[in-house]
Order: C-alpha cells, then structure tokens, then sequence
C-alpha cells in the first residue's frame, strides 16, 4: 500500500508541469522599449522622407537635418555662432528663472506657514497666477524696451508664479501633528520653521523647481520673437519666414534637448537634497 502511494505521487510530480521562476526570467529593461520605440520612428520617418512619400517642403528628412545642423555648425545662423544662439536664451532663462525662484520661494513659505501673510497675498496671487505670461509681453516692451530686462522680466514672472504656488502649497500642507510635536518641544516659531515647515515643504519645492524650469524655457521663446536678435526663439521665428524648415525643427529639436538636461540636472539636485523622498 505504501508502494502504491509513493508510486502514486510520483506519477503526480511528473504529470504536473514545473511553474517558471519569476526570479530566474530576467526583465527586459525599459530603456529597451524605448530605444526601441524611438528607432522604429526613426525608421519610419526616413522611409518617409527618402521614398518622397512625405514632402520635404514639411518634414525634412533625418540626413537633411543632419547636413543643415553641421552647416549651423560651422557658420552659424545670419552671422551669429550657434553657440551664441544657445548661450543667449540660457542667459535669459536662467536670469529669470534665479530670480522668481530667490522671490518666489521665501514667499511662498512665508504665506504657506502665516495665516495673516497668507491672506494678505492670497487674493493677489490667485488673480495673477491665471494670466498667461505671453500676454504680458505687450506690457514687458512698454515698460522695459526690446532690450534684455523685458524678456528677463517675462521670465521671472513665469518661474515666480510657480515657485511661490509649490513653496505655498508645501508649508500650508505640512501634517498638524508635525506642529504639535514641534509645540510639545517647546520649539519658537522660528525654530519650527526652519527645523520642521522648510525640510517638510523642500520635495513640494522641488515639484515647483522643475514645471518653472520647464516654462521658463518655453517662454523664452516666446519673449524671443520681439526684438530679439539672436537666441534659439529668434532662430526659429526668422528660419520660419524665410521658409528654412530644417533650422526650424533644429531649433525645437534643440529646445527640447536643452530642457530634457536642465530637468534631469533638477532631478539629480533632488535626489541629492531630498534623499529620504519615497523611502
């Protein structure tokens, strides 16, 4: 009988398949899938543009941008080094975007940590903050010229708008139960601020540091088309009228490259700072 049974759950264990190990089937890493994903667009687009199929009047083909982009290279753009071009719109971008954040930050913790301040800057920022920059840029020629601090201004009035919303957002949002415990303490309101509101609004802080980032960038081409006479938005508002398609998506094709570094710049910088975030 005890024949039987071992006889019986071996026909078992041989019946039944084994199930994989999930620990021994190795994952394909994302960077997989998107390399892949880019590489069938990159194919796509050059049997588009090569067999005619897709007029180059609209979408230059990869090696005409290629020949275009070492053509900027070496001679630049109306006479002006495309280094310049870059050097130019980071100059302005950067200017704006240290200033609204060195304004923007201190304010936002101070309206998000006191409610008389708060109130008293609420009703101004929330008529503010729906005004798209762009439309300011009227505004920014009538007050400060075509020269630079208009489109510095513009600049600093995007970062500003959302730094300050983050910095708010992230001292007014910071668990009661912290404050107790600071006030259980006997922490002042000036060591409850600096110990608990600022170290618990810094991950908000940086959420606002990157969308400014990003919109700073954006509106520096917008402040660009007026007045300007270099910068990447310059390059791209006068290739498009004198109908020089390649240097237009070269210019957004380097606008967007710019911006993909100055966010993963950010990130690392959070990641450095805001070390305990998601543990």
């Amino acid at each position: 009988m005890t024949d039987l049974r071992i006889g019986r759950s071996a026909e078992r264990g041989l019946s039944q398949p084994h199930s994989p190990n999930p620990r021994a089937s190795k994952q394909i890493p994302d960077l997989v899938y998107s390399l892949a994903a880019l590489a069938v667009l990159a194919l796509l687009w050059t049997v588009g543009t090569e067999s005619n199929l897709i007029s180059s009047s609209y979408l230059p083909s990869p090696r005409a941008l290629g020949t275009e982009f070492l053509q900027l290279l070496k001679k630049g753009y109306q006479g002006v080094p495309l280094s310049t071009h870059i050097g130019v719109s980071l100059f302005r971008t950067l200017t704006g975007f240290f200033a609204g954040v060195l304004l923007g930050v201190p304010l936002g913790l101070l309206t998000g940590y006191s409610r008389p301040i708060g109130a008293m800057f609420s009703p101004i920022m929330a008529f503010v903050r729906p005004i798209p920059p762009i439309a300011f840029i009227p505004m920014a020629v009538l007050y400060f010229g075509l020269g630079e601090l208009g489109k510095v201004v513009l600049i600093f009035f995007t970062a500003f708008n959302y730094v300050h919303v983050n910095a708010h957002s992230g001292a007014a949002n910071i668990p009661i139960a912290y404050k107790r415990a600071a006030e259980s303490l006997g922490l002042t309101p000036r060591q409850t601020f600096v110990r608990v509101i600022l170290p618990g609004s810094i991950p908000q802080i940086f959420t606002g540091l990157k969308v400014a980032m990003a919109l700073s960038w954006a509106v520096v081409v917008a402040a660009e088309l007026t007045g300007a006479q270099a910068g990447l938005g310059y390059m791209i508002s006068d290739a498009a009228l004198l109908f020089r398609i390649p240097v237009v998506f070269i210019g957004i094709a380097l606008i967007g490259l710019i911006g993909l570094i100055l966010n993963l710049a950010l990130n690392y910088l959070e990641h450095k700072i805001v070390h305990w975030k998601g543990r």
